[in-house]
């Protein structure tokens, strides 16, 4: 019975007319455009685009060299290398993102216990040579001093599900 079923369907093509209806739906009901450079669409404050490093409120970076991220990171996109400082802690001496190897999950931003590598909302960079694909730890730094009252705002809204 239902092979006698499915052959009539497939003769009357109901899947077809199916599908015509759905493109029909569609093809009358309005459109709604974002002309992209005038026009953005609101972001999420979830939102994972460049990478920036912060500082304590004194101007100290906030990273402890814990190597977390880059132990984290699935692409190896981050390279960090340490030395003790006078006072006995420990701190970055090169801090590189190779952005063209990483994947903007996240886990970078999960794993650091001070809160020192975020992702602003930053999505419209460019690189005119391959050797700037590569963020150094002075750029990263300068990205997180121009963008740190955005980024505390989206912690703030942010901080209740974390």
């Amino acid at each position: 019975m239902n092979t006698v079923i499915r052959y009539f369907k497939s003769l009357l093509l109901i899947e077809l007319i199916k599908g015509l209806g759905v493109t029909g739906k569609y093809f009358v009901k309005t459109k709604y455009t974002v002309r992209y450079p005038e026009e953005n669409i609101p972001k999420s404050n979830r939102f994972r685009g460049l990478h920036a490093l912060r500082r304590y409120a004194n101007g100290e970076e906030r990273c402890i060299a814990c190597k977390l991220c880059e132990a984290v990171c699935p692409a190896l996109a981050i390279t960090i290398d340490s030395a003790p400082r006078a006072d006995g802690s420990r701190r970055t001496t090169r801090y590189d993102i190779d952005l063209f190897k990483c994947i903007f999950c996240g886990f970078c931003e999960e794993s650091c216990p001070v809160d020192s590598i975020v992702e602003t909302h930053v999505l419209e960079y460019h690189f005119e040579h391959r050797s700037e694909s590569i963020v150094h730890k002075h750029q990263l730094l300068a990205i997180g001093d121009r963008y740190e009252a955005e980024i505390a705002a989206a912690r703030a809204q942010d901080a209740a599900f974390r």
